[in-house]
């Protein structure tokens, strides 16, 4: 069955199941309306954690609900309406769920937690917009149009990369961000949490990480910015991190750390210098642009990084850690005394082969502890990889391709993920590393392009967008250049495709009002408003010759090995 909204007898589309976004896979309205609100009965069947859930939603749309106990029942309570919520359909695949609606019932069921979240997500969308708000539902409680939702994701992998290493981010935009994520049905959040330019949890064990490596005394924006003279800094804390990653379940959605090691790591190195190259000043780096060596990949520095990683689990219990691996400079490792030990020791003749050694032996500490290790492509090329790492392919089609036929790859293109670009060639857009990348390209985007072999596309676990924030030090920036883009890939990622853009566009023109009501400043789709313009200074975006070079880069970029 196509994911086209049904219709009544008349032929007329029931507005708001015409609406939704991301489009259910068949959303059939029916007559009547019902009504949440006071005298609401409450029936949950499953974990502790599903009840959070609906309890959580419930309070969100200001609506009281008594639970229903075990000798209640639709027929026999004097409520006026009955929602029963079931995380138990062993048929549902993980984030799929069925919802029905009709006068004085509700039933959710799904297999799982995230599954209750999303079927929970399209109810709200079928009140008005003002449910998007906080200020509770009006005189009489909120109407539902009555109807069935039968819905399940193209992918299971519908991933954001949120860069809190380049500009810090604090824990009230993280929980904000979770919340607009879930609000288009995204499941996982990939914080970018240590780079050359910050270091931004807390390490118990070794606290020089956060309390050196955590801050910058000066910005520079671009290789051509000139340093501003203000420190920056901030960093989780364990506690923190655990608040988010609780927070983030109770939205469905998985945090996906990551420490990006053994390259971009000069706040690492500028906290524990002798992990580094020896005899070079290592400090956290002012450039946001530019990056900075390497650690070394002996054995005492894959301890280190395991106390590290061992720290972040215990906070956030997460089944996934990235470890990044990309753009590493080893051009001294050949000449160091120890490095070359070891690598005689292991047989390696080439540094990348210890490279790949040192990533794969943090992946094996990874997997005893019942986690999957991540990284970005490049390591796939190093064989920093084990049997069931997940590829996270950057660079474009080909390597994406190539890994794919042995390893499980989440797509994350530069084009058209890297939500840091440019929206349009307009000449007001602010100021950014490249582009355009338009809604059109990533409504365009194929996770699992038809050229390839069916095998090869099996191993698409989905894809994320990125935004990498050397030139994203605000909330409000954050939010003008994520959305309508990530409502766009939201689409793709869950639907499969969007076979039809004007359609597509019909419904987002809608799901703004969504956006409107949570406060989002996103980038209207006609261009910028003023205040989102770049105007004059650092910010304006020097656009002249740019353009051609970021597609010759990208292009470069998508033909490496």
């Amino acid at each position: 069955m196509d994911r086209a909204t049904r219709i009544d007898t008349s032929g007329r589309t029931l507005d708001p199941y015409s609406s939704l976004l991301p489009r259910p896979s068949t959303a059939s309205p029916r007559p009547g309306l019902c009504r949440l609100g006071a005298g609401m009965a409450l029936d949950v069947i499953g974990s502790h954690e599903t009840r959070a859930v609906v309890q959580s939603f419930l309070a969100d749309l200001g609506v009281p609900a008594s639970l229903a106990t075990e000798h209640d029942s639709p027929a026999n309570t004097t409520q006026t309406t009955w929602f029963r919520v079931s995380d138990a359909g062993e048929e549902h695949a993980p984030g799929a769920y069925d919802l029905e609606i009709s006068e004085g019932r509700l039933a959710v069921r799904a297999g799982g937690p995230e599954g209750v979240v999303n079927a929970l997500t399209t109810l709200r969308q079928l009140l008005p917009a003002q449910a998007w708000r906080r200020g509770g539902p009006p005189p009489g409680g909120w109407s539902v149009p009555c109807g069935i939702v039968s819905d399940s994701p193209a992918y299971a992998w519908r991933g954001a990369m949120l860069d809190v290493a380049r500009h810090f981010f604090p824990k009230r935009t993280v929980l904000r961000y979770i919340d607009l994520l879930a609000a288009h049905r995204f499941n996982r959040l990939h914080l970018h949490l240590a780079d050359d330019q910050g270091w931004r949890v807390e390490s118990r064990r070794h606290p020089r990480l956060h309390r050196t490596g955590s801050w910058r005394p000066s910005t520079r924006l671009g290789p051509d910015g000139v340093a501003d003279g203000t420190p920056h800094g901030g960093y989780y804390s364990l506690d923190d991190l655990a608040e988010m990653s609780a927070y983030a379940r109770s939205r469905g959605i998985t945090v996906v750390p990551e420490i990006d090691v053994p390259g971009h790591t000069s706040a690492l190195r500028a906290a524990y210098p002798e992990l580094g190259e020896p005899g070079r000043d290592h400090a956290v780096l002012d450039t946001v642009w530019a990056g900075g060596s390497s650690i070394s990949p002996a054995r005492p520095v894959v301890s280190f990084l395991q106390d590290i990683l061992e720290e972040i689990l215990d906070a956030t219990g997460a089944p996934y850690v990235h470890l990044g691996g990309d753009e590493c400079d080893m051009s001294w490792w050949a000449s160091d005394p120890v490095i070359a030990g070891e690598m005689a020791e292991h047989g390696y003749t080439d540094v990348k082969q210890m490279h790949g050694h040192f990533l794969r032996s943090l992946g094996e500490f990874l997997a005893g502890r019942g986690v999957r290790m991540v990284v970005w492509d490049e390591a796939f090329v190093t064989g920093g990889v084990l049997d069931d790492t997940i590829v996270m392919a950057w660079r474009g089609h080909r390597v994406a391709e190539r890994a794919a036929a042995s390893h499980d790859v989440v797509r994350a293109p530069l084009f058209p993920t890297y939500f840091n670009f440019d929206q349009s060639d307009l000449p007001d857009e602010r100021r950014s590393e490249g582009g355009p990348i338009t809604l059109g390209d990533v409504a365009a985007f194929s996770p699992a392009p038809g050229e390839w072999p069916a095998d090869r596309r099996a191993r698409v676990l989905g894809g994320q967008f990125q935004i990498w924030t050397e030139w994203v030090p605000t909330e409000r920036h954050l939010d003008y250049l994520a959305f309508p883009r990530a409502c766009a890939l939201a689409e793709v990622l869950w639907s499969g495709e969007i076979t039809d853009l004007p359609e597509f566009e019909e419904r987002l023109a809608k799901h703004l009002e969504r956006l409107d009501a949570l406060g989002v400043e996103y980038r209207p789709l006609d261009g910028p408003h003023p205040w989102q313009a770049g105007g004059t200074g650092v910010w304006r975006r020097a656009r002249e010759g740019q353009i051609e070079e970021t597609k010759k880069w990208v292009e470069s970029i998508s033909h490496e090995p």
